[in-house]
């Protein structure tokens, strides 16, 4: 340990003050806490840079230690080895960047600001050494004669592709211009993220007069209050924050106050200051599309698809266009009508704008179904929810789940789990953190602080998985009440935490969500379609005060209105699958305007009236920070698969266990050992088509 930490400060130039603190350092002895979860309650912000840093100089030794090992190369020596290497820096990623994403300050942000060139230099250290790449290729070449097992396959091709689309085959020169590329486009990313939380947290709404907060439910009035009471305000405080902003602009009768809110919201990162996100967007599509040139690739988006099941742009747009022909005019139905009871309602001639579309559909819902979210959110007690999704699991995978107080948590509200199979065999530790709070990014996602894979000795390392909400936090007087579309994204985001929680494989990097990006999100989405099924609402919406289940009547409400406006979410959908796909298709470096870039991209898909000034793309993380670049698509393509794979329970029973097993047997637990395409088609016994999202959705009888 001693002769790590002196080529750590050798090489980075560590303090004495940080020597002395590093041996005291959680990240650097064994954890001594349960299922050697990270011990958050001893580690503190200063522990997270030395670490970072002794991490990477550890990395190096073990990395050169392949590199320049006598032997000859076989798949144990080099590939097996690569895989194992870096232990110590992937326990420290797994609590920094969780905690950066849900707990973090100026320190912590500070923090990733320096550390990520060194993250970035590290690992292109390690793609652009030549003497390693060496040793990789002689392996690869010799894969035919090596009897690999499938796993095992896929973890060189897997291993040598990396190295490939890293740069690995590019000339000296060329390198270079590889790492100079790969370290810019990082920091841009993480300047991307800060800014748009920055910018979004500065802006409150605070009200002070009754009137200004007509037609919001009671539910959403005590949470403002209880907002600008913690905050030392009198008066009702709204933010940007999912649990603060959507409510908002569905029952607010203020119109100004409506537009206030969207013009806001949709001028994130895009405000001609500090914070402005513009210049780094041109800055990081014109990197992504010389990294992608470097590399041969006309474009990034080329570049991208190469390693997903779409494979290329042309699938892509097929997909998109398809979309856009069956759900574009059913799409400018569903406006005309909300346009038409808008202009009824206010007695006057008026066009709903996107600051009206929220408000006048919930209404319209309301009229046609008599079913809203205030009807049916005392039915969703937070609590009761968490068991119902809990019990799905139970029910489908015989998985159960039991709260252990003493793992350490970085933030009092998080809870964490643990998680047993049907035989009592302990699968996983599963964290749950369910509020906003300020350094926490808006926005619901699921992560990994461990995957799953097998040590050197065999044994099973079970995953560390967290999931994140921002819902609406307790009050004085009411648990946390869930609406439909807040429970819709629980078991979504609890779908992904299954796929880490189940897996069953020997390389951390094939294991759980380590898949093709179009693909990961079929076990996510796939846990939606249990939320319009009688039988398990009948078992997860309970009302908090009675106790009694939510009415028969009020559950086929709720299954008759899933499908309304349909048209246009699927068209909002499409239109930033568009947007995505223009920015990462440009093959010539964009100078232009941004706003004006984004409206002709979606415009294709547009059903509601577009406001000049306002931009997504200044505030949209997915694309420019958060690893979905030429990937957005990915939403509509897995909701195909989930459409057509949720057709096989429809058929023999929602609940049915061969069914169920069949899924974790060949998706859950699988992660990346295969060719998606070969584990869906096991699954479901053919190709997907569109057809069954059609139905579900009632394009199509």
């Amino acid at each position: 340990m001693k002769n790590l930490l002196c080529n750590a400060i050798l090489l980075f130039g560590l303090s004495s003050n940080i020597m002395v603190q590093a041996e005291s350092n959680p990240f650097f002895g064994k954890y001594k806490t349960p299922f050697e979860t990270p011990p958050f309650d001893k580690i503190k912000t200063e522990h997270y840079e030395p670490a970072f840093k002794r991490g990477i100089a550890e990395l190096k030794e073990e990395v050169d230690k392949i590199a320049n090992n006598a032997e000859p190369a076989t798949f144990e020596n080099t590939i097996v080895a690569l895989e194992r290497s870096g232990e110590l820096l992937s326990r420290v990623s797994g609590a920094f960047f969780n905690v950066l994403s849900a707990n973090a300050n100026d320190e912590m942000m500070e923090i990733s600001q320096r550390i990520s060139p060194d993250l970035t230099e590290s690992s292109n250290n390690i793609y652009l050494n030549e003497k390693l790449f060496a040793r990789v290729k002689a392996v690869y070449d010799q894969r035919q004669s090596l009897n690999l097992s499938i796993e095992d396959a896929r973890l060189l091709d897997e291993t040598y592709r990396a190295f490939q689309e890293s740069g690995a085959t590019l000339s000296a020169e060329d390198k270079e211009k590889y790492r100079a590329l790969s370290t810019e486009l990082s920091l841009l990313s993480l300047q991307f993220d800060q800014n748009a939380l920055k910018d979004q947290n500065r802006f409150e709404m605070l009200l002070t007069d009754e009137k200004d907060i007509a037609g919001l439910p009671e539910s959403i009035r005590e949470a403002a209050a209880h907002l600008a009471k913690e905050k030392g305000k009198e008066g009702w405080l709204f933010t940007l924050d999912a649990p603060s902003y959507v409510p908002f602009m569905r029952y607010a009768d203020s119109r100004a106050l409506r537009e206030k809110m969207y013009r806001a919201y949709m001028s994130t990162g895009n405000k001609g200051d500090e914070y402005d996100n513009k210049e780094i967007i041109r800055k990081l599509v014109n990197g992504r599309l010389a990294l992608a040139q470097l590399m041969g690739y006309p474009n990034y988006a080329a570049f991208e698809l190469s390693h997903k099941m779409a494979k290329n742009t042309d699938n892509v747009y097929k997909l998109l266009n398809q979309l856009l022909d069956a759900y574009k005019p059913v799409a400018i139905n569903e406006y005309n009508a909300v346009q038409g009871f808008a202009m009824g309602m206010e007695q006057q001639n008026m066009q709903v704008m996107p600051w009206d579309w929220s408000y006048y559909s919930e209404k319209l819902k309301d009229l046609r179904f008599k079913v809203n979210d205030e009807m049916t959110r005392p039915y969703f007690q937070l609590e009761n929810v968490k068991k119902g999704v809990f019990g799905l699991a139970t029910q489908l995978y015989g998985l159960t789940f039991k709260e252990n107080k003493k793992i350490p948590v970085y933030d009092k509200e998080v809870q964490a789990y643990e998680v047993y199979d049907a035989e009592g065999n302990f699968k996983a530790v599963l964290y749950t953190d369910f509020f906003p709070r300020e350094g926490k990014q808006s926005g619901a996602w699921m992560n990994g602080i461990r995957s799953q894979y097998r040590d050197a000795k065999g044994k099973d390392v079970r995953p560390q998985i967290i999931i994140v909400m921002n819902f609406t936090r307790p009050t004085d007087t009411k648990p946390s009440l869930l609406t439909f579309d807040e429970v819709e994204t629980l078991l979504h985001e609890f779908g992904h935490a299954l796929h880490g929680i189940c897996a069953n494989g020997t390389y951390a990097s094939l294991s759980g969500t380590s898949v093709y990006q179009d693909f990961v999100e079929l076990p996510s989405q796939i846990m939606e379609n249990w939320l319009t099924e009688k039988e398990y609402l009948d078992q997860i919406a309970v009302h908090y005060q009675t106790g009694e289940k939510i009415p028969q009547e009020l559950v086929q409400k709720l299954i008759d209105a899933s499908n309304f406006n349909t048209g246009y979410a699927c068209c909002r959908q499409v239109s930033f699958g568009l947007l995505d796909m223009a920015w990462h298709t440009i093959t010539e470096p964009f100078e232009g305007d941004v706003v004006a870039f984004e409206k002709k991209a979606w415009a294709p898909a547009a059903v509601v009236p577009e406001v000049p000034e306002a931009c997504m793309s200044t505030s949209f993380g997915h694309l420019f920070a958060g690893g979905y670049a030429a990937g957005y698509y990915g939403y509509k393509w897995a909701e195909v698969l989930d459409a057509d794979a949720f057709s096989v329970f429809k058929e023999k029973g929602i609940f049915n266990k061969e069914v169920a097993k069949s899924f974790y047997d060949n998706i859950l637990s699988k992660g990346g050992t295969e060719d998606p395409a070969v584990l869906y088609k096991r699954f479901r016994g053919q190709d997907p088509t569109i057809d069954a999202l059609l139905i579900r959705n009632g394009i199509k009888k």
